[in-house]
């Protein structure tokens, strides 16, 4: 076989999993991209939906939590879980509420009144969609694992798509500007190939900075790091409960919403009784936010309730630039902290994913972030539309219009390159073979459905 002859069969092999990768995930990357360009300005939507939820007249002092609490729940019965306390003298503090029946609500009241302005559930909102839709297509853990299978075959998409892309005879004019003179699929092509090279590396940043929220890698990813020491801080793996329960401790991931991505595998504090002649009580949550002023934390934290009778105070501090995320944890019976870690206490592993996941939510630099990300979102969705145009130009009437299989000669590339995908993220290797097995074990022994794919 000639030189040219092994050149267009491995292209062919490029664009056939092209073709595969695009079909799959372009639904799933048009939804993220949709849902992602939402959240990415999540605080002015909300700010402009729910102004009168959000927004208190400005005050010059704030009551205790627990005044709070109370006028929360005398408004709407339920377990209080969290409580999100502004710094802005403007803005209403949230009380989370879980409700006998019924789903879990966010009910807004005025720091300096205790009045209650009204509530909603989160996941009813534009916003609160968008999120959850990005995160876990409102599947639970299987929309987590389709998203992170979507991830990663986007960078498998990205990759073949940059090999069909790269110019040979050297026109690089022609490659990064559409010829707005052409027509039909001679212009799709120009758009949808200019398009991916000019954000292509934008669309590759957002997927490795979501990438460590997915279920499967990015609990390897942590996992990983820990014994390099590049995760959470080695004194966290102290922290047991004081059980003579077999379980072990509870996560902070499991105990908090919303915890640091780097803290969420962390073992977490228990609080100590230390009689129980009547029973240990509670110091409550006013001790509690005092301790916290104490060690500097007065406003703009997230402060989740103890769960279970050896539970723990925990406050979040999520600032937009990962640098001042801190997380204290206080002992419920005697109001002492029993945890307090900040971002310098990372290893450099998780300070870089915490740097990563900020960039990503467009939060570190403000509304040029905002900006800067957007644009991968617009050009994913550009390219499937430009993709999806093509595909259906260019089919057969009624049939699926795949590329011609590969040569067995370059199935030994193909399997390579599936075999150090596969070894980097597993679920994608999986679903390689999955679609190899079906592609060559399935629809190419069985005529009809091969006359149908081709």
């Amino acid at each position: 076989m000639s030189e040219a002859a092994r050149r267009r069969g491995f292209y062919r092999s490029v664009w056939r999993w092209h073709f595969y990768a695009g079909l799959l995930v372009m639904p799933l990357l048009l939804v993220l991209a949709l849902t992602g360009s939402i959240y990415l300005f999540h605080e002015e939507i909300e700010d402009a939906v729910h102004a009168p939820l959000r927004f208190a007249p400005k005050r010059d002092a704030d009551l205790p939590l627990s005044r709070l609490i109370d006028a929360a729940r005398a408004a709407y019965p339920g377990d209080v879980t969290r409580v999100d306390v502004p710094s802005d003298p403007r803005r209403t503090a949230q009380v989370f509420v879980t409700p006998v029946d019924g789903e879990p609500l966010r009910v807004f009241v005025d720091p300096g009144s205790a009045r209650v302005h009204g509530a909603f559930v989160y996941t009813r909102t534009l916003v609160g969609l968008a999120d959850t839709l990005h995160g876990s297509l409102m599947l639970g853990r299987v929309g987590d694992a389709l998203v992170e299978l979507a991830a990663c075959w986007a960078l498998l998409l990205i990759a073949t798509g940059a090999y069909l892309w790269w110019p040979r005879a050297g026109g690089w004019r022609r490659a990064l500007w559409p010829d707005w003179r052409a027509r039909g699929r001679g212009f799709w092509r120009g758009l949808h190939s200019s398009v991916g090279a000019w954000t292509a590396a934008l669309i590759v940043f957002l997927i490795f900075t979501g990438l460590p929220w997915a279920g499967v890698w990015g609990d390897l990813l942590r996992a990983g790091l820990q014994p390099l020491g590049l995760g959470y801080p080695a004194e966290h793996r102290h922290h047991v409960a004081p059980a003579p329960a077999p379980a072990p401790a509870p996560s902070v991931g499991q105990a908090v919403s919303d915890a640091p991505w780097t803290l969420r595998d962390a073992p977490l504090p228990a609080s100590h009784a230390h009689h129980h002649d009547g029973g240990a009580r509670d110091v409550g949550i006013d001790a509690v936010a005092r301790t916290l002023a104490e060690h500097g934390l007065r406003a703009d934290y997230r402060l989740s309730l103890p769960r279970g009778g050896d539970g723990v105070y925990t406050a979040v501090v999520y600032p937009d630039r990962p640098q001042g995320q801190r997380t204290v944890h206080v002992d419920r019976y005697r109001g002492a902290v029993v945890g307090d870690t900040g971002f310098a206490d990372y290893g450099l592993g998780a300070q870089a994913v915490e740097l990563g996941v900020q960039l990503h939510m467009g939060r570190y630099f403000g509304r040029a972030n905002q900006i800067v990300m957007l644009l991968p979102c617009i050009g994913i969705v550009v390219l499937s539309f430009s993709g999806a145009w093509m595909w259906w130009k260019r089919r057969p009437r009624g049939r699926l219009g795949a590329p011609p299989a590969p040569a067995p000669a370059r199935l030994r590339a193909v399997a390579a390159i599936a075999v150090a995908c596969g070894t980097a993220f597993p679920l994608l290797g999986a679903s390689l073979l999955l679609v190899y097995a079906l592609d060559r074990l399935v629809i190419a022994r069985v005529p009809r459905w091969a006359a149908f794919v081709h």
